[in-house]
């Protein structure tokens, strides 16, 4: 299983904290994009948003960046804050 988390704004368009999806050999995230926006499509504005800052085990990803079963990835909307 992969473990997927949204945070801020996107915990609430996509209704859930976190969600696991059962993924059968290693994706992309570019993959696992178009996984999540199959199951969760108002997800979609918000995931291709170049300001999307993304983690795979607590590590900045890219699109072309792997995920594994068992991995940890967050998607995270731009914050500000001072």
């Amino acid at each position: 299983m992969l473990q997927v988390k949204f945070f801020a704004m996107l915990r609430g368009i996509a209704g859930v904290e976190s969600k696991e999806f059962d993924i059968s050999a290693p994706v992309t995230v570019r993959e696992l994009k178009e996984i999540i926006l199959a199951d969760i499509p108002a997800l979609t504005e918000a995931l291709e948003s170049r300001s999307m800052l993304i983690s795979v085990n607590q590590e900045v990803a890219h699109d072309n960046d792997t995920v594994s079963d068992g991995d940890e990835v967050a998607f995270l909307p731009p914050f500000s804050g001072g």
